[in-house]
């Protein structure tokens, strides 16, 4: 069986718009810090001069230019919020669930001007209050998204910087980052989205598309091996089916780590670095 868009939307409507909601009950423990810094370090490890800690490696100089990262599947900005705005000037956030996106919104404008003190659970988001990063937030899906044309889709809002326009805000991404949505792609549709965020990466050899997502076993023999879920509509893929499909999408995989110190019960969870 192969994903159904709506009967995924369903299924995460019904969740409630926290972290617990968008992580499957595991927003409480420490999940959600061990996974951010694994991400962080692992862009870090692969464009270093995102550092805004200098190091004999990497000598802190200033940014040339204003970065940008695209969130995909973004759920309530969790991925924005506690890795991309550490080492990104600008993000765009993009969700299909309307409760989702709804408190992606209010964490992000509460971080405009933020409350004392903040909600529990939640903190202010990193250079919102003083104007030097932004956010835009865009509504849609991954089937019908097209990252070399974001201002197609319906932008909610955007908070933060100012100094650029919106169209200009959006346009060419340093990073696209995929994390726990990929499974509502099937195959073809995944390939297809793919090909597109590396149209709209900004530097050729350089810029990166960075997929994090559950593995299940290869089959015996090595072969790719696909799960269906019909609670929420969704494939978990092998790390071959994951290989294959890049493969399909003619990207080159660049770098490859197992995200550790999760859980025990779940998923492996692997992150890929492409181009």
């Amino acid at each position: 069986m192969e994903p159904d868009v709506q009967d995924g939307l369903n299924y995460w409507e019904t969740q409630p718009p926290s972290l617990d909601g968008v992580l499957g009950g595991f927003g409480s423990c420490s999940l959600p810090r061990v996974d951010a810094l694994g991400s962080r370090l692992f862009l870090l490890n692969l464009l270093p001069e995102l550092s805004t800690v200098p190091s004999a490696l990497c000598p802190l100089n200033p940014p040339t230019r204003r970065t940008r990262a695209l969130d995909v599947g973004a759920g309530i900005g969790r991925v924005t919020a506690d890795v991309l705005l550490h080492l990104f000037s600008d993000v765009v956030l993009l969700e299909p669930v309307d409760n989702f996106i709804q408190e992606a919104l209010s964490r992000g404008r509460a971080s405009v001007s933020p409350p004392h003190p903040p909600p529990a659970g939640q903190h202010p988001w990193r250079g919102i209050a003083d104007n030097s990063k932004s956010v835009t937030f865009l509504r849609g899906t991954l089937q019908d998204f097209d990252p070399a044309r974001p201002h197609d889709t319906t932008i909610l809002d955007r908070i933060g910087h100012t100094s650029i326009d919106t169209e200009e805000a959006v346009s060419g991404f340093d990073v696209v980052w995929c994390q726990w949505c990929l499974g509502h792609l099937s195959d073809s549709d995944l390939a297809a989205f793919l090909r597109r965020s590396h149209a709209a990466l900004r530097q050729p050899g350089q810029s990166l598309i960075v997929v994090k997502e559950n593995l299940c076993l290869d089959e015996p023999d090595g072969r790719a091996c696909t799960l269906f879920d019909e609670q929420d509509s969704s494939l978990t893929r092998s790390d071959q089916a994951w290989k294959n499909v890049f493969k399909e999408a003619g990207l080159k995989l660049i770098s490859e780590k197992v995200q550790e110190g999760l859980p025990d019960g779940l998923y492996v969870v692997k992150m890929y670095a492409l181009r």
